[in-house]
């Protein structure tokens, strides 16, 4: 069975050398639409795959992170990422271009590992990310599949390198939420929330 939650952020971002010049030469901002997309053969303790209320603590936390922000690619200009930062105190840096693509990708690999991390303690079993779905506009979308994520020659995303500013981390209730993720400790789900 597949369940799906759908989250929504605003943010902006310069897509370099993509082919429209608007997009590639320009900050602009997009209205995002992401949907979670979760799967198992068994249902928990409350006859569900997964408690949609669960999604509220790291799930939507992580998207969250993206509202009001804006995304930078690593391997943009050296002094437009600084200025970025020296005047912005929301930015998330990633190692690809902030494309619809690159981002249900980044989007896969972060909540793959919030699953992974997740102590389930109500009889969740099984619990897996079936795929992220990224709408850029009302029109487009991106979505991803594990596959997609793994594909290297799509690019190579390693959790140690997205960088979230200090005030989007200074916003998270567990503070040390990245560092637990990278660490691949464990996050225990509430069973009451």
């Amino acid at each position: 069975m597949i369940i799906r939650k759908l989250f929504k952020f605003e943010n902006a971002h310069i897509v370099r050398e993509c082919s429209t010049l608007r997009c590639s030469k320009n900050i602009h901002g997009h209205s995002y639409k992401v949907e979670v997309l979760l799967e198992s053969n068994y249902l928990d303790n409350g006859q569900m795959v997964y408690d949609f209320g669960l999604t509220k603590i790291y799930i939507k936390e992580i998207i969250d992170s993206f509202d009001h922000a804006i995304t930078l690619w690593s391997r943009d200009d050296k002094r437009y990422i600084d200025d970025i930062k020296r005047h912005s105190l929301r930015w998330i840096e990633l190692p690809v271009s902030p494309s619809a693509e690159q981002f249900s990708r980044v989007f896969f690999i972060i909540i793959d590992r919030i699953l992974k991390c997740t102590v389930m303690v109500n009889g969740e079993r099984d619990v897996n990310l079936h795929s992220i779905i990224v709408h850029e506009t009302d029109t487009g979308y991106a979505q991803c599949f594990r596959y997609d994520a793994d594909n290297k020659n799509m690019g190579d995303i390693n959790l140690k390198d997205i960088i979230f500013s200090q005030q989007i981390k200074s916003e998270w209730k567990n503070q040390n939420l990245w560092d637990i993720l990278l660490k691949e400790e464990s996050l225990v789900n509430p069973k009451f929330i």
